[in-house]
C-alpha cells in the first residue's frame, strides 16, 4: 500500500514537472513559496495581531500555533520519520528552487501556514480569515509545484497544521481561564 502511495506521489510530481509547469507560472509559484520560509508570512501576520488590543488574543494563539508546529512536525516528525526529498528519489524531478536540506514529511510550509491561517479563519472577520485560507493553501500547493514535496508531505501538514490550530487557541484559552482565576 505504501508503494502503490509512493508511485501516485511521483506520478503527481512527474505530471506537473511535465504537463503543468511554464514560464508564466514559475516565477509566481517561486515568490508563493519564499512567503512560506521559516513561517515568516505567518510570523509577520501574527506580530501585527500583537499591535492592537483587539487582537493580540488572535496573536497569542497563532503564535502558539505556530510554535507546536515548529516543534512537532520540524524537530520531530521529520526527524523520526526521516523521508528523504522527492528529488532525492525521483531522478526526473528538477526542483525549481534551491534544495532544502531537511527531510520532506510532513510539510513544515504547510503545517505552519495551516495552524495560523486556521486561527485566523476562526477568530477574525471572515473576509481576512477567507485570505488566511487562500495564502495557505497558495504556499502549500506551491511546495508541490516547485518540486519539494510530494503530496502527502502537504495533506500531513495541512492535517496537522489543522489541529495544532486547534491545540493553541486550547492553550491560549486555558491559559486566560487559569489567568482568570
Amino acid at each position: 500500500m505504501l508503494e502503490r502511495l509512493a508511485d501516485i506521489d511521483g506520478g503527481i510530481l512527474l505530471f506537473l514537472q511535465e504537463v503543468v509547469r511554464n514560464p508564466v507560472l514559475d516565477p509566481v509559484m517561486k515568490v508563493i513559496t519564499t512567503l512560506g520560509n521559516a513561517g515568516i508570512i505567518w510570523i509577520l501576520i501574527t506580530l501585527l495581531l500583537f499591535l492592537s488590543k483587539k487582537t493580540r488574543k488572535v496573536g497569542w494563539m497563532s503564535l502558539s500555533a505556530l510554535l507546536i508546529t515548529l516543534f512537532l512536525n520540524n524537530i520531530l516528525i521529520k526527524n523520526i520519520v526521516a523521508r528523504p526529498r522527492p528529488y532525492y528519489v525521483i531522478e526526473a524531478l528538477v526542483p525549481l528552487i534551491k534544495k532544502p536540506r531537511e527531510f520532506s514529511f510532513p510539510s513544515g510550509h504547510a503545517g505552519s501556514s495551516f495552524a495560523s491561517a486556521c486561527i485566523l479563519f476562526r477568530k477574525l472577520p471572515k473576509k481576512y480569515g477567507i485570505w488566511a485560507l487562500v495564502l495557505a493553501t497558495l504556499i502549500s500547493v506551491s511546495r508541490i509545484y516547485v518540486g519539494v514535496h510530494y503530496p502527502t508531505d502537504i495533506l500531513a501538514g495541512m492535517v496537522t497544521g489543522i489541529v495544532y490550530s486547534f491545540l493553541g487557541e486550547w492553550l491560549v484559552e486555558a491559559a486566560g481561564n487559569v489567568k482568570n482565576r
